[in-house]
């Protein structure tokens, strides 16, 4: 097996056409990605992940910046000449051959002999759990079986680096929670670097060693899951991942003022305007703030509580589900626990 390979994006920016109608798909892009880690590229639609997915594979070329695999400076080089594999949204598999012949395609081509090539197919197939489908045609399978020999075609010819173009988007939901763990151990016992794009939030917290999070063609912020939840760098991830209240504030010393209502920070902050985002499952019940309830919905394993602060605010919160139902048009009191407090800049 390859060594695990760095991947350097170092000030990368990709204009499509010219003139007025020119469009800048992404904006001075540089990131780093760990040899052998799981990275997600993760943002709306439009935001320039695939597009940056392109440039990795040699489908595009940077309008500016370089590329660089380890120390070699892949920027210039086409697809078939770079040590990168990609799996696509539509698999893209040869629905008249054989499992093991669309496995074994790409080794084939590469002129690797015969036995070589039945070897490495019986190994993938072993390791994406396919072996007693090797004589079946893609055409007969399932959706989920098709990603698994997309994979397995995909990993045989040993990349350095496995570029994955949101490959789950067409499978049901409990199958791609399903394969969302087969990729990461995929991933683990090979070694191999992969980057992944997709705009499923859940996805990327689930499978990914860091995450970039993208919008207009930037990257807002990398880190690790539990970084880009819980410490998120400005609005637009803290309402990206997960789900965020933001509330108008005014801070004075360690106190946010949100109207007459004060919630003590823990930590030094800037002074003045700024928005306090915390996260529906840190709101409690308490004696700080006083909301007004507008909606209870009940979502099996929690209460979904959708109130409104006398500021005119809207606040969520997240209860038990065995929690008594608080009515709408009844008042509650919250606390907002300072070290679950984010405080970002002010629009």
């Amino acid at each position: 097996m390859n060594e695990a390979t760095t991947v350097l994006v170092e000030g990368a920016s990709k204009q499509f056409g010219r003139g007025p109608n020119a469009i800048l798909a992404l904006d001075d892009v540089s990131l780093s990605i760990e040899g052998g880690s799981f990275f997600t590229l993760l943002g709306p639609s439009g935001c320039g992940k695939t597009t940056l997915l392109r440039l990795l594979a040699g489908f595009e070329t940077p309008t500016r910046g370089r590329i660089l695999l380890g120390q070699d400076d892949v920027t210039a080089l086409p697809p078939n000449r770079r040590p990168i594999n990609t799996v696509f949204q539509s698999y893209a598999l040869f629905p008249h051959l054989s499992v093991a012949r669309n496995v074994g395609f790409g080794l084939k081509m590469l002129g690797r002999p015969a036995g070589q090539i039945a070897e490495r197919v019986a190994r993938m197939l072993s390791l994406v759990r396919m072996e007693s489908f090797a004589d079946r045609l893609v055409a007969q399978l399932s959706g989920g079986q098709q990603q698994r020999v997309a994979l397995a075609r995909a990993l045989a010819p040993e990349p350095r680096v496995l570029l994955l173009d949101e490959p789950l988007s067409a499978l049901d939901l409990k199958l791609r929670k399903e394969m969302q763990v087969e990729l990461k151990r995929l991933q683990r016992e090979t070694g191999i670097t992969f980057v992944f794009v997709t705009h499923d939030q859940e996805e990327a917290l689930t499978m990914s060693d860091r995450i970039a999070v993208m919008s207009a063609g930037r990257v807002q912020q990398i880190g690790s899951p539990r970084d880009i939840y819980a410490r998120p760098a400005n609005r637009f991830v803290a309402g990206f991942i997960g789900e965020s209240n933001f509330l108008p504030a005014d801070i004075q010393g360690k106190i946010a003022r949100l109207g007459d209502a004060e919630v003590r920070l823990d930590r030094d902050e800037p002074q003045g305007r700024v928005i306090l985002a915390i996260r529906p499952e840190e709101v409690r019940l308490g004696d700080a703030i006083t909301a007004r309830v507008v909606e209870t919905i009940y979502l099996g394993n929690a209460l979904q509580v959708m109130a409104e602060l006398p500021d005119g605010s809207p606040i969520v919160l997240r209860l038990p589900a065995a929690q008594a139902v608080p009515l709408p048009g009844t008042r509650i009191g919250l606390d907002l626990p300072g070290p679950a407090i984010q405080v970002l800049e002010a629009d």
